[in-house]
């Protein structure tokens, strides 16, 4: 899948999409999407629209692929062949920017995941074929994993809801972010923060609950590691809550999932308790036409965090381009970033 993102719009389909030559002063960027089958059009959307949001005066040739390795149902898997470019093609050029993330854990341990191979592999690649790549969640602990062989920990209880997050490292990517930046996190494990500094990592930014949220590293591409998942709009902790509720009726899980920290309003979360109690008692998966009502908090600020970041480093991208090619942002973005000059 090709498609040109600008501010004003979004054109899909080669037969649309203007010819190398006229993109000379666009950035090429690939998504790497291998988030479950019920979130994988969802992330497609979430990225397309921060990317467009955050694009300013540039565009954006965007491409869409996914690890071949990643089980899919029939339809998303059909999704992915008739949608999705072939890995292979992103192997055969140089990307300014690659955002990969994270897949559903099959597997006790990481480096034992089936895709875990290939995904190695895409993270020595971009290493010397990027100018900078994110790793989201999963992705960013399989890539410290394989980089550093800093195993991530197993939390007490899921890491799931909107934490707001302190910047502790000033850093171009952080620039005129809000203060503090919330956040949304769904995860099982963490990377704690004192095995990445002693790897040589930078934190740039944490939470009081949650813990480590950005941190980066330099290669010869810079490497952005996301624990959260800042491209969240503000439904998809519900979505993934009433899926974990809908697996608890199904038995498919053992335990009955807690709602998603500081996102839910006080009379939400009331009904939830007492759906909750009238779920571990008449266990059924008829009972999820009886989910409440749900309603968010007013203070959520979902999207705004990603707002700052994607639009940050979506600069850096630009000052990072060849000098032999124009940048799309103005030839002074370097000092206010706080880069060299060319």
């Amino acid at each position: 899948m090709t498609i040109l993102i600008d501010r004003d719009q979004v054109i899909s389909g080669p037969g649309l999409v203007p010819s190398e030559r006229d993109l000379a002063r666009d950035l090429t960027i690939g998504l790497v999407n291998n988030m479950p089958d019920p979130a994988l059009k969802a992330t497609e959307r979430q990225f397309m629209k921060l990317l467009q949001a955050a694009a300013g005066p540039c565009r954006i040739r965007f491409h869409c692929f996914s690890l071949p390795s990643v089980k899919r149902s029939p339809e998303a898997k059909w999704h992915v062949e008739s949608e999705y470019s072939d890995l292979s093609d992103l192997k055969r050029q140089k990307f300014d920017g690659l955002i990969v993330t994270g897949a559903e854990p099959v597997a006790p341990e990481l480096d034992q995941e089936p895709y875990w191979r290939d995904l190695t592999g895409l993270i020595d690649w971009a290493k010397a074929n990027t100018r900078s790549t994110i790793w989201s969640c999963l992705a960013a602990h399989a890539a410290v994993l394989h980089l550093d062989g800093i195993a991530r920990r197993p939390l007490p209880a899921k890491c799931h809801g909107i934490f707001d997050c302190d910047v502790v490292t000033s850093d171009p990517l952080t620039s005129a972010a809000p203060a503090p930046l919330k956040v949304s996190h769904s995860r099982l494990n963490e990377i704690v923060e004192n095995d990445l500094v002693q790897a040589g990592y930078q934190v740039l930014t944490r939470s009081e609950e949650a813990g480590v949220d950005v941190f980066v590293r330099q290669y010869a591409s810079r490497f952005v590691f996301f624990q959260g998942h800042p491209e969240y709009d503000a439904l998809s902790l519900q979505r993934e809550y009433l899926r974990d509720i809908g697996r608890y009726l199904a038995r498919e899980r053992e335990t009955y999932p807690r709602p998603p920290v500081s996102y839910f309003d006080a009379a939400t979360e009331e009904k939830l308790l007492r759906f909750e109690k009238k779920a571990v008692h008449q266990r059924h998966p008829a009972l999820t036409n009886e989910l409440p009502g749900l309603n968010l908090r007013a203070d959520i600020g979902a999207g705004s965090a990603a707002a700052a970041l994607f639009r940050n480093w979506l600069q850096y991208l630009s000052v990072e381009a060849d000098a032999s090619v124009p940048a799309c942002q103005p030839k002074d973005i370097g000092p206010a970033l706080g880069l060299p000059k060319r």
